[in-house]
């Protein structure tokens, strides 16, 4: 029964499963209704293996007032969780925390004109969920997304984010004024190519979307990926100028270390 409770976690049932290509996989699941989440925020999900709940950070790809869960998975042969994950079918059950968290939240910083979202890989996952909240159309003027991947094929939701999304009844208007995706890919060629922090800190990324030199009065960013990235990421932008933001205290950027990478 969808949201069978255990404490303080309840069992969701897998609703449906996409593979993407031989690594990357998404996944929904039935949601409990008492769930509460801001879009970017992550959660405990996993599995029983040998009797035991086997659990992992996962950020929410789908927005805050969905009926569903959904998730993006890289898949890893040896990974304690990955490796049984991604083998998930339909009906199959799903452990689901029910205590929400994170930094990808636009409380966090101060207002301001331009929203860039920076993910590499999986990181791509909290960002599917903000650009799906009618309100940050209302905080920004306008919103980019960049999504930074070794091959083409990793560039998962690619479809929805150039033109499904775009289609929304309640939001799409604003959508086609205000957002923009910017795929960039480093390992093979594409429309646009190189990796995200090369192109931040040459200022190449800004101003191919046409935005100009970065600027603390204007711009905002949030950034997930690996440990790597957010670390080359937070030291282009501080360079700039940009502050980032701390307990709960509004800045320039914001960060998610809690990535899924298992």
């Amino acid at each position: 029964m969808p949201g069978e409770e255990m404490g303080s976690i309840t069992k969701e049932k897998i609703t449906s499963v996409k593979h993407w290509n031989d690594t990357l996989f998404s996944f929904t699941s039935t949601r409990d209704t008492s769930l509460k989440f801001e879009n970017g925020h992550f959660v405990m999900i996993g599995l029983e293996i040998d009797g035991r709940p086997l659990m992992r950070a996962y950020s929410i790809v789908s927005p805050n007032y969905s009926p569903e869960l959904e998730f993006l998975s890289i898949k890893v042969p040896d990974g304690a969780l990955t490796s049984v994950l991604q083998n998930v079918k339909v009906g199959d059950e799903l452990l689901v925390s029910k205590k929400p968290t994170g930094t990808l939240v636009a409380d966090l910083l101060i207002p301001g004109k331009n929203l860039f979202l920076l993910a590499t890989g999986t990181g791509l996952a909290p960002f599917l969920s903000i650009i799906q909240d009618p309100d940050i159309y209302e905080r920004f003027e306008n919103v980019y997304l960049i999504h930074g991947v070794r091959y083409v094929s990793e560039l998962a939701y690619r479809d929805f984010l150039e033109r499904e999304i775009q289609e929304n009844e309640y939001f799409g208007e604003e959508v086609k004024k205000q957002f923009r995706y910017y795929p960039t890919v480093t390992r093979e060629p594409f429309t646009n190519e190189g990796r995200i922090s090369d192109l931040l800190a040459s200022g190449r990324l800004l101003r191919n979307l046409g935005v100009g030199d970065a600027s603390t009065e204007r711009d905002r960013f949030m950034i997930c990926g690996g440990p790597s990235m957010l670390k080359q990421l937070c030291l282009i932008l501080e360079e700039k100028g940009f502050e980032q933001s701390r307990h709960g205290i509004q800045a320039h950027y914001t960060i998610e270390r809690a990535f899924a990478e298992q």
